[in-house]
């Protein structure tokens, strides 16, 4: 059964999500720009999933703690989700500001780290936000409407350094362009000014008696947070622990796609290797960026199709589906070897982004408890950064021992892992809801 709370326009819904595009900006920066810092800062290949264990282990940490405390959270003047989305966006301008001037790898490394605690302390209130101010009849549109603004986010994130490359020349004293630059200033600006925007455009709605209940009966103290955790995934309904498992393939595949998309470019298109800076630097990272702005720009055009059929079928073979055409973009991109091919390529893991980003949440919101949406989306993001975490562990020997430092099969293990994503999503079980 539905709650009572106001039904939000078309217009409203989109005011609500537009903080998501600069949050999204500089998540796009991470997956296309922070691995080529890396690599302009002489780091190896094999080292890059260690160096950017800052995303899963700031992401398993960070989030679920603030889910626990903004569950706990009212404030009439500040509200309940908005002070802590609002710290995060902050910090994240921050970041992305002084990133590009690093000159060494160990600044990088910790501009990264300040980066992913302010973006997974924006990222999880602000879902929760979202899932607050909808019923169950307009949560698809909600969810869907994140993964439009998503792409939006990611896909300027991606085309910036192509932008910026014929704008501004040259680079700095430790070889990083000064593209770089204009695409990490550029997102300083979108990250604080996209979320003030929803801010100031979608008031939060006053819990709920039963939620105010559970905010004013709990205690509180610098325990709380990890009890709560605790007891949330002690009594987690049965899906999530399924959708971890569709999670585990999933993000471990697209960490695969984002660390080592350009080193199989210099590979399959330019026959070169990632020593050759010039060309690694100057074609093969700008065109990386292209392609993956390319697939975001296509999930935004996915989303609308997706906020049609969402309310027809079951969003479980909805996600397997997109999965699949996920799956075979990554075997295109190893297979392929014109630049034109490669484009068309990218339409499958468009559409696999645009449900990635909105159809998980719209299967396992149902079976959440609402006094509690916050804790649980910090749980879901666990779900997504543990692979990552698993992967950036592992992934390092895997690709010298076992894929012999062929970037070419890397892609195309994440190719197969998003094959048994689709498998196991089958196996979800969603509550139906009424979305008429």
């Amino acid at each position: 059964m539905s709650l009572l709370k106001p039904h939000l326009s078309f217009w409203q819904i989109i005011n609500m999500n537009v903080g998501f595009f600069g949050i999204q900006y500089s998540f796009g920066l991470q997956q296309n720009s922070v691995a080529p810092i890396y690599s302009f800062l002489h780091a190896d290949a094999d080292k890059l999933p260690m160096l950017s264990i800052a995303g899963p282990l700031t992401g398993l940490i960070i989030q679920p703690i603030i889910g626990a405390l903004s569950d706990k959270t009212w404030s009439q003047k500040r509200g309940r989700r908005k002070p802590y989305f609002m710290i995060g966006a902050l910090f994240c301008s921050i970041a992305l500001f002084i990133f590009p001037f690093s000159s060494a790898l160990w600044m990088a490394v910790g501009c990264l780290w300040i980066l992913d605690v302010a973006n997974n302390t924006a990222m999880e209130p602000y879902r929760a936000f979202v899932a607050d101010r909808l019923d169950d009849k307009q949560q698809y549109q909600g969810f869907i409407m994140q993964s439009m603004f998503t792409g939006l986010g990611i896909t300027l994130a991606a085309w910036s350094p192509t932008l910026f490359k014929y704008i501004l020349k040259g680079e700095s004293a430790a070889g990083i362009p000064y593209w770089v630059f204009g695409s990490f200033f550029l997102g300083a600006v979108c990250s604080i000014g996209s979320v003030l925007w929803s801010m100031k455009t979608t008031p939060e709605l006053e819990p709920s008696a039963e939620e105010m209940e559970h905010i004013k009966s709990s205690s509180k103290n610098i325990l709380t947070p990890f009890i709560d955790i605790a007891a949330a995934i002690k009594h987690m309904p049965k899906i999530l622990w399924l959708l971890g498992l569709v999670y585990l393939f999933q993000w471990f595949a697209m960490k695969i796609y984002w660390d080592f998309l350009p080193v199989s470019l210099n590979e399959t298109i330019w026959n070169s290797t990632i020593t050759d800076n010039d060309i690694y630097k100057n074609e093969v990272v700008p065109f990386a960026g292209q392609l993956n702005g390319l697939y975001n720009l296509i999930t935004i055009g996915a989303a609308l199709i997706l906020l049609i059929i969402a309310k027809k079928i079951n969003a479980k073979f909805i996600h397997a589906i997109c999965l699949c055409f996920g799956a075979l973009t990554m075997f295109g991109l190893t297979l392929f070897t014109s630049k034109i091919s490669l484009a068309f390529s990218m339409v499958g893991l468009g559409i696999a982004w645009a449900s990635m980003m909105g159809i998980p949440y719209l299967i396992v919101t149902s079976s959440i408890p609402r006094q509690q949406f916050g804790v649980y989306m910090g749980i879901i993001n666990m779900l997504i950064v543990i692979p990552m975490l698993i992967y950036t562990l592992s992934f390092g020997n895997i690709f010298r021992d076992l894929l012999n430092r062929n970037a070419v099969l890397a892609i195309q293990l994440s190719g197969v892992m998003l094959l048994f994503a689709a498998f196991f999503t089958l196996l979800l079980k969603p509550k139906i809801l009424n979305q008429n």
